[in-house]
C-alpha cells in the first residue's frame, strides 16, 4: 500500500505543476484590443472559442482541476 501511495504522490505533484502551467498560459480576461474592435474578436472567438488554443486550454484546466480534487482525495483516505 505504501507503492500506491507514493506513486499517486507523485501523480498528485505532476498534476499540480501542470495546473499551474495551464492556468499561467491562460489570458485574463481583459486581455485584447479595447472598444469595438475587442466587442468583434470577442463574439467571433466566442463562436470558434471551442477549437481556438484558449479553448483547450479551458478544457486542459478542468480536466487538470477535476483530478487534482480526485487526487487529494485519495490521498486523504487513510488505507
Amino acid at each position: 500500500m505504501e507503492i500506491l501511495r507514493i506513486v499517486l504522490s507523485v501523480i498528485f505533484i505532476l498534476v499540480s505543476i501542470a495546473l499551474t502551467v495551464v492556468v499561467l498560459l491562460q489570458e485574463g480576461k481583459s486581455a485584447g484590443l479595447s472598444g469595438s474592435i475587442s466587442g468583434i474578436a470577442e463574439t467571433y472567438w466566442g463562436k470558434n472559442k471551442g477549437r481556438s488554443v484558449e479553448g483547450k486550454l479551458e478544457r486542459g484546466t478542468t480536466f487538470l482541476a477535476i483530478g487534482f480534487m480526485v487526487l487529494a482525495i485519495i490521498l486523504n483516505i487513510n488505507f
